[in-house]
């Protein structure tokens, strides 16, 4: 069981990325899906989520109106859209799955992804 992130990279602050994550070895179907960042020497925190029914995506105060979580129909792979990047927003990224718990604290999450690393540059 696999969650693999992709789609960091070098972008200057006011530009774009779409982080991707890919499930593999198994379905996530009723798994609650989220993005956590962690900057060098602070704490790993909440980013963004979609809820089962994807219907509901939860964001930070820092990211809301400039991020979108989205994911396929298929559930196979979900995304963070991200926009007008700050150099604030530099972190590596991970992505996680989830059956229970609240979607804002990392230990509610079973499965995660090993990172992606952006870095926004001034």
């Amino acid at each position: 069981v696999q969650l693999q992130a992709s789609g960091g990279g070098l972008v200057q602050a006011g530009g774009s990325l779409r982080l991707s994550c890919t499930v593999s070895g198994r379905t996530f179907r009723g798994y609650h899906k989220g993005w956590f960042r962690q900057a060098p020497g602070k704490e790993r925190e909440f980013v963004a989520a979609i809820s089962v029914s994807g219907g509901t995506t939860y964001y930070a105060n820092s990211v809301r109106g400039r991020f979108a979580i989205v994911r396929d129909n298929a559930e196979t792979t979900f995304y963070l859209q991200m926009n007008s990047l700050k150099p604030e927003d530099t972190a590596v990224y991970y992505c996680a799955a989830g059956e229970h718990g609240s979607f804002y604290y990392p230990n509610s999450y079973d499965y995660w992804g090993q990172g992606t690393e952006v870095t926004v540059s001034s």
